[in-house]
C-alpha cells in the first residue's frame, strides 16, 4: 500500500514495550499473528509510521485471514496495463477540467500524471517533515506518555533539540527509544531537505 506520494506506507507493532515489526502492512500483520500464535499475552498495538495513530485490526484468525480482512482485495481489471503498475481509476472532473485537459497536446491521462508529478514536485518539504514531527510525538504519547520526562522529551522534540531528546529518553525500554531515535531521524533528514 503506497502513500499519495507514491512512497511504501508503514506500520509499526509492539507488544507492551518490544518491537515486534515494522514495515508493510501484510508483513506487521503477518508477525504480530504469529506473535500471538507463540502465546504473546502483553498487549499488542500496531502503529501507522506516517501519521503516529495506533490503528487497529481484527487479529482473529490466521495470518492468512487477518491480511484478508485488513488488505483491500486487488481490483482484477483489463483495464490500465497492470504489468507497468497503471490501475484505471474512475476521475470526476467538471466540463472546464475535461475542455483544458482534451486541449493539451498529450493524452487526457498523460496531462493528469504530469499535474500530479508537478504538484509533487511543489510540495514543501517543510510540510512532509511537520508531519514526521507530530507523527513522532503520537506515537511517544501512546507508547511513554505516563514515563519519566515525558514532558520534558516531548518539549525537547518540538524544539528540535535531538541531544536532549535522546539523553531524556534513554532510561526507557530500548526498543521504545530505538524506534523514537529512528522517527527523530526521519525528522531531521526530512528538515535538512526542506532546507536544500
Amino acid at each position: 500500500m503506497d502513500d499519495e506520494a507514491g512512497e511504501q506506507h508503514t506500520y509499526t507493532a509492539f507488544a507492551a514495550d518490544r518491537h515486534i515489526a515494522s514495515g508493510p502492512l501484510e508483513r506487521v500483520l503477518r508477525a504480530t499473528t504469529r506473535s500471538l500464535e507463540a502465546g504473546e499475552s502483553a498487549t499488542l498495538l500496531i502503529f501507522d509510521d506516517q501519521t503516529g495513530e495506533q490503528v487497529d485490526f481484527d487479529l482473529r484468525g490466521s495470518a492468512d485471514e487477518v491480511v484478508a480482512r485488513a488488505l483491500p482485495p486487488r481490483r482484477q481489471s483489463a483495464a490500465g496495463r497492470p504489468k507497468l503498475g497503471i490501475v484505471s481509476r474512475e476521475v470526476s472532473l467538471l466540463p472546464r477540467h475535461w475542455e483544458w485537459l482534451e486541449r493539451q497536446p498529450t493524452s487526457i491521462s498523460a496531462g493528469l500524471r504530469r499535474l500530479v508529478d508537478e504538484a509533487r514536485r511543489r510540495e514543501p518539504g517543510k510540510q512532509r517533515a511537520r508531519a514526521a514531527r507530530a507523527a513522532a510525538s503520537r506515537f511517544m504519547s501512546a507508547m511513554a506518555g505516563n514515563r519519566p520526562n515525558y514532558e520534558e522529551a516531548s518539549r525537547a522534540l518540538f524544539a528540535r533539540d535531538e541531544a536532549r531528546f535522546l539523553a531524556l529518553i534513554r532510561r526507557w525500554p530500548p526498543d521504545l527509544r530505538s524506534h523514537l531515535t529512528r522517527m527523530v531521524q526521519t525528522c531531521r533528514e526530512l528538515e535538512d531537505g526542506a532546507k536544500s
